[in-house]
């Protein structure tokens, strides 16, 4: 092999590392994300529930882009609702686009059998299982 030659592939494979890492940074960009949006979501749910059964005309205090508002339960409850069924709309849309990534990292991984650090070869374990004593008396 040449020079140039091996230079191209060590440039090729270079490319399809950072390919592969670019894939598992936006996999792990999306689940944090839906973390955050599930602990609001669960935010969103604490609070209907300790509104849910107060007297429409009681006042209660709502932030809104980082100012406390004065509104009646009557108000709030309503946006309060919209905005947990709002996330879990972009929770489920965030879990297909995760499953999409997984399956796309996937097929690229078995496309260029990239094996991570710890990850054992299928045909490896298959063959050290065979290999492995049969009898009691080893």
């Amino acid at each position: 092999m040449t020079s140039e030659g091996f230079a191209a592939n060590k440039a090729n494979e270079q490319a399809i590392i950072q390919h592969f890492s670019g894939l598992r940074q936006e996999l792990a960009s999306i689940w944090t994300k839906i973390g955050e949006l599930d602990m609001e979501k669960n935010e969103h749910v604490l609070v209907l529930n300790a509104i849910s059964e107060l007297e429409s005309s009681r006042k209660c205090f709502r932030l809104i882009g980082g100012v406390l508002v004065e509104r009646t339960v009557g108000e709030v409850l309503p946006a309060v609702t919209r905005n947990k069924d709002g996330l879990q709309q972009v929770i489920a849309k965030l879990t297909e686009q995760m499953e999409g990534k997984k399956k796309e990292l996937t097929e690229f991984q078995n496309k260029y059998n990239i094996r991570l650090k710890g990850e054992d070869v299928p045909e490896q374990q298959a063959a050290a299982s065979s290999k492995a004593p049969q009898g009691v008396l080893a």
